[in-house]
């Protein structure tokens, strides 16, 4: 039974090292995404709003918006390290595991925390224009 089951792992290895490499892909492409967008709607902003005060704010907005892309990305990260160091469970990746996770899962909570303050400061709704 236990040569089974060596059998079936070393067989799936490739499989599920094929999937990591895609999660961490998927990752880079999320935050890339993020970054992307949020580049596009500040140069939008900058470039359109007047009033100096809510181009402030939409960048708040902009900044909380990529925050949670990041946040995304870092999740798919940690998800790839989990399983990696499930096909290749040696202590030091292991170790290297914790310490990754230990560190995205700070940057995480903090970067949610913001963007959950933010969002409950910011009122995001669009500046009403005074008509003349």
């Amino acid at each position: 039974m236990h040569n089974l089951a060596d059998s079936l792992m070393t067989g799936a290895n490739p499989i599920f090292d094929f999937i990591v490499v895609c999660l961490n892909f998927l990752s880079i492409f999320v935050i890339v995404w993020g970054v992307l967008i949020a580049g596009i709607d500040f140069v939008r902003y900058e470039l359109t709003e007047k009033d100096r005060l809510v181009a402030a704010r939409e960048n708040n907005f902009i900044r909380n918006y990529l925050g949670s892309y990041v946040l995304l990305g870092l999740e798919i990260l940690i998800a790839a390290d989990i399983i990696e160091t499930i096909i290749h469970p040696t202590f030091e990746d292991i170790v290297r595991l914790a310490a990754v996770v230990i560190i995205r899962t700070v940057i995480s909570y903090f970067l949610n925390k913001e963007i959950e303050r933010a969002l409950q400061t910011t009122d995001h709704q669009p500046a009403k224009k005074k008509e003349s």
